[in-house]
């Protein structure tokens, strides 16, 4: 009997501990809410040296409630307003899911007024490491979530936010391939405006690992452990080479790639950027011209504050505002 009290008493501690974590992880991401620096339509301010709870509490939440949303998405009963008509899509990268990848954006994108819906995808349900399936499937994926928001919102178009594969190939490949453009009526495309963080959008090469399993043939065996993403998402891959065989873009889209020079998965960083197509526009972003002090990587671009400001003034550039430039460090983001 003292045994299983004892055995009870530990698993409520436990679950005590990942209580205040999320609570610590609820408040972080709603701190400035009510405060001056932090309106409907501002980024949250950058965070002091070592205030790591929200980025710490979502990799910990993704790994031990990998289907749970992110704060602020998935409001199935969200009409969009006026002022932003079109809902946006967030779509997590490799190896990532909803909920690690996007607890910052997600209820700050919800505060200025959108209707924020965020899928996992490309894995198996229940796994804390989507995407990580072909990039075709998983764009097929993409194609049955966004046409189910159009109808349950009742918008005409979304708008996609993507980190890495969810910002690259997959979202492309949805574009191209599977429903997501009218090329002969672009009016008629189901998707305004892509905005990409970090995205492989021709192949990356993970700081030189991908270049030599491609050299050795080690792409499948590699991509046997990790899931086909891998291999689709190599320099040269055919994926890679049948996305990019008619042109990078759709018309009809507006095309935002925002990249840091300190990438190590998408790299060299230089292949994460777009021409524009006939009728499509693009606007190719190295974030260290903008904020010279932002040193975030692959990683942390999704928590840079930075990039936050340069994803909202994507999506609506109308009211685009200042950077206000901030220190961001690798990894715990900024």
């Amino acid at each position: 009997m003292s045994h299983r009290m004892d055995s009870r008493s530990r698993s409520n501690r436990r679950r005590a501990r990942w209580a205040a974590v999320c609570a610590g992880l609820a408040l972080s991401l709603t701190v400035g809410a009510h405060g001056e620096a932090a309106t409907s339509d501002t980024p949250p301010p950058p965070r002091p040296l070592g205030q790591v709870l929200d980025v710490t509490a979502a990799l910990a939440g993704g790994l031990l409630h990998p289907e749970a949303p992110p704060a602020g998405s998935n409001d199935w009963s969200c009409r969009p307003s006026r002022k932003h008509p079109r809902p946006v899509v967030l779509l997590h990268g490799s190896a990532a899911n909803a909920f690690n990848n996007w607890s910052m954006l997600s209820p700050w994108l919800k505060r200025q007024g959108y209707c924020v819906f965020a899928p996992n995808y490309g894995g198996p349900p229940g796994s804390p490491f989507q995407a990580t399936g072909p990039i075709p499937a998983a764009a097929r994926q993409v194609a049955r979530y966004v046409d189910r928001v159009l109808k349950a919102t009742g918008a005409r178009q979304v708008d996609i936010v993507g980190h890495s594969q969810g910002g690259g190939p997959t979202p492309r490949w949805y574009l191209r391939f599977e429903g997501g453009t009218n090329p002969g009526h672009p009016k008629r495309n189901k998707v305004r405006r892509l905005v990409a963080l970090a995205p492989p959008n021709h192949g990356g090469n993970v700081s030189g690992i991908g270049t030599l399993t491609t050299q050795l043939g080690l792409d499948p065996a590699v991509s046997a452990v990790v899931g086909q993403a891998f291999s689709d998402q190599m320099v040269g891959s055919e994926m890679n080479r049948k996305l990019d065989k008619d042109g990078d873009t759709q018309p009809g889209v507006h095309y935002t790639v925002i990249v840091t020079r300190y990438d190590e998965f998408a790299t060299p960083y230089r292949n994460t950027f777009l021409t524009a197509g006939p009728g499509a526009k693009v606007r190719n972003i190295l974030i260290q011209r903008i904020c010279k002090e932002d040193y975030s990587e692959h990683l942390s671009l999704a928590y840079d504050t930075n990039a936050a400001q340069l994803v909202s003034n994507a999506l609506d550039p109308k009211h685009a505002k200042p950077v206000r430039c901030g220190l961001v460090l690798p990894v715990l983001g900024g």
